[in-house]
């Protein structure tokens, strides 16, 4: 793990908050609704080996992964709770789902057949069916239980246990209950038709944004991701709003004083009209930060904001610190997270860019190490 102190640029997570998050998604569904925490996309950006580590403490059910290369991962690393791959699988990746012992999500009887003769060579798996009613990317069609849910049923054997079934609400972020109202309908009809008990199967449909608005909707269990990580999912609601994980830092390397008429950045897209001081910091689109905030965006220096000045280029982004007292080379630049008694959202930003929180988080790339904050 980096040391902050030595690097030009960071993000810095921190564990409190990532566990105080997952505690008020417990509040809100009760202590018998079972939590799948989602760390698909590298723990939404944040280091997916880190935040299981920190949520297992936590007695979660399970992990939610995107890939099988990442459920993989997270085996090697020593974790022995079901890891559930919530997105269908190519062909190539079955036998790395198998060798793993990774839980399936199925979307179509093929699926089910490929991962039944992985079953015969590998012994014992576990899938679960998703149910497509409404949100449409993936699963088997709401409409037509009758006819897939006994040829699901005839599938199971010793060697392959169906061992949960869910869907997706695809409008769970919005204000309006009644999308989301249609799809618990569905999911509920679809239920009713299986040939099997609803008590052998671990029943699912929640996201961060339907636990915290709907938590009647819990059923089983739910599977939290974007709140846990520090994103707001449910404003507007009586819910709690996330305590922030993320801080995205990053130094100065450079301060000039210039005159009038001076230009930055690719295209210079800014001039001076008076006598301006500009910081060039040790961070740009090379390490995720939107270029979209180029002349727009704002950091924190001094605990102060600061415009973004110019273009934001791959490896470097110029702010305006006029109107701070004093900048040096080495001072803390910060582009999400707080400073002083100023605070940047990640919410703020993702608007200023015209994008949702999940892309800013998930867009930071590797080249920024992931620091846990040490009192955090």
């Amino acid at each position: 793990m980096s040391n902050a102190a030595q690097t030009r640029a960071w993000i810095e997570v921190a564990p409190s908050a990532l566990r105080a998050n997952y505690a008020a998604i417990r509040s809100r569904v009760g202590p018998r609704t079972a939590i799948i925490p989602m760390v698909k996309a590298d723990g939404y950006g944040l280091g997916a080996q880190r935040v299981a580590r920190i949520l297992d403490e936590l007695s979660p059910y399970a992990f939610g992964v995107a890939t099988a290369d990442e459920g993989a991962a997270l085996r090697a690393a020593g974790f022995a709770r079901p890891i559930i791959v919530f997105s269908p699988l190519p062909p190539q990746a079955i036998e790395t789902a198998a060798a793993n012992r990774l839980t399936v999500t199925i979307s179509s009887i093929d699926a089910l057949d490929a991962w039944q003769a992985a079953a015969e060579r590998h012994g014992p798996l576990d899938f679960h069916i998703e149910v497509d009613t409404g949100m449409g990317r993936a699963g088997l069609d709401w409409r037509e239980t009758g006819d897939w849910a006994s040829a699901v049923r005839e599938r199971v054997s010793d060697r392959l246990h169906w061992a949960g079934i869910f869907t997706h609400f695809h409008g769970a972020d919005a204000a309006e209950r009644a999308p989301t109202a249609l799809q618990w309908e569905r999911f509920r009809d679809a239920l009713a038709q299986l040939p099997v008990s609803q008590e052998d199967l671990l029943v699912h449909a929640c996201n961060s944004a339907a636990a915290l608005r709907w938590p009647e909707y819990a059923a089983d269990a739910v599977r939290p991701g974007i709140f846990l990580y520090g994103g707001d999912a449910a404003a507007g609601t009586e819910a709690p709003a996330p305590e922030p994980v993320a801080a995205v830092k990053a130094r100065v390397v450079l301060v000039r004083d210039v005159p009038p008429g001076s230009t930055v950045g690719y295209g210079a897209t800014h001039v001076a009209r008076s006598p301006e001081r500009w910081a060039t910091v040790a961070i740009g689109y090379g390490d995720g930060l939107p270029r979209a905030l180029g002349n727009c965006g704002v950091a924190l220096v001094g605990g102060r904001r600061v415009r973004i000045t110019g273009r934001i280029s791959m490896d470097m982004t110029v702010v305006d610190v006029t109107t701070v007292s004093a900048v040096d080379p080495g001072d803390e630049v910060v582009f999400i997270g707080s400073q002083g008694e100023e605070e940047i959202r990640v919410e703020d930003v993702a608007a200023q860019v015209g994008t949702i929180n999940y892309e800013i988080l998930t867009g930071f790339t590797p080249r920024l190490p992931r620091v846990e904050r040490m009192n955090g």
